[in-house]
């Protein structure tokens, strides 16, 4: 989080903000952060680090916690304290709040179009450079769960692992072997690869473009057997669908790369 903030804060400020300077050093400023729309609230951590980067002496009162839904016209926080660093820090501040609560806010729509099926809404690897953990922070906010945080945490074993190992059943088995404390899924594209992986030991099959047909016999036929999450294109409105088959998990990517940021806006007392 504290690197996240330095860049960004580098990237806006360079060696000075030259419109700050203009202030004089010891004004001393309120303000309050308003939210414009309706959203769920995430990134409280980040906009505090940017402040607190900037001047220690600036105190934030936050009246919403991370997780909480929002309303056009709400007040977020407070802030009091140097005005130098509170009009150098803004932009950076609300670009995190905005962007985090956006992601967190997209997460719960998925979760709430889901609501009652018992299965869970992952996010994926397909998250903006750089905001990795912050953007999978948010989807948590938002009541959804994380897949793998990386390549490092858990084995996913894709269609070129399977052709460079020389079966499904070499790969898991050269995975149960190096890595048995991590989660070991691999990624079918048929019911054949399906039986494939769970015969040789997967904990988890990724079920890659699966039509809802195809979804339902999977899940008649290896629900039990092994963790089965659907994948591939799954937008809002068709998540529904895919969890009514019966499926643990779904992951998609839109949690994470089609984010629109909420609006927010910091109005000086």
């Amino acid at each position: 989080m504290s690197s996240d903030v330095a860049r960004a804060l580098e990237e806006d400020l360079a060696d000075g903000d030259r419109t700050a300077g203009l202030i004089p050093e010891d004004a001393q400023l309120e303000t309050r952060v308003i939210s414009r729309e309706q959203a769920i609230l995430a990134g409280r951590p980040w906009f505090d680090e940017t402040f607190r980067q900037l001047d220690p002496g600036i105190d934030i009162n936050w009246l919403a916690d991370d997780g909480d839904p929002i309303n056009p016209g709400m007040e977020i926080c407070r802030l009091c304290g140097p005005a130098r660093a509170i009009l150098s820090g803004e932009r950076t501040a609300l670009n995190f709040l905005q962007t985090l609560s956006g992601t967190a806010s997209h997460a719960r729509q998925f979760v709430d179009a889901v609501e009652g099926t018992g299965v869970v809404i992952l996010d994926t690897r397909k998250t903006l450079p750089g905001l990795r953990l912050a953007q999978k922070y948010a989807v948590r906010c938002g009541g959804a769960s994380n897949h793998r945080i990386g390549l490092f945490d858990a084995i996913l074993i894709k269609e070129n692992h399977i052709s460079a190992a020389g079966s499904i059943t070499a790969a898991v088995r050269r995975a149960t072997l190096d890595h048995p404390e991590l989660l070991l899924e691999v990624e079918v594209e048929s019911l054949d690869q399906l039986k494939k992986a769970a015969d040789a030991g997967a904990q988890r099959a990724l079920l890659d473009n699966f039509g809802l047909d195809l979804l339902r016999e999977a899940v008649a036929g290896y629900k039990g057997k092994i963790q089965l999450e659907a994948s591939g294109g799954i937008k809002l409105d068709t998540v529904r669908g895919v969890a009514e088959t019966g499926v643990d998990f779904i992951s998609t990517g839109d949690l994470t790369k089609s984010v629109q940021a909420t609006d927010f806006s910091m109005r000086f007392i």
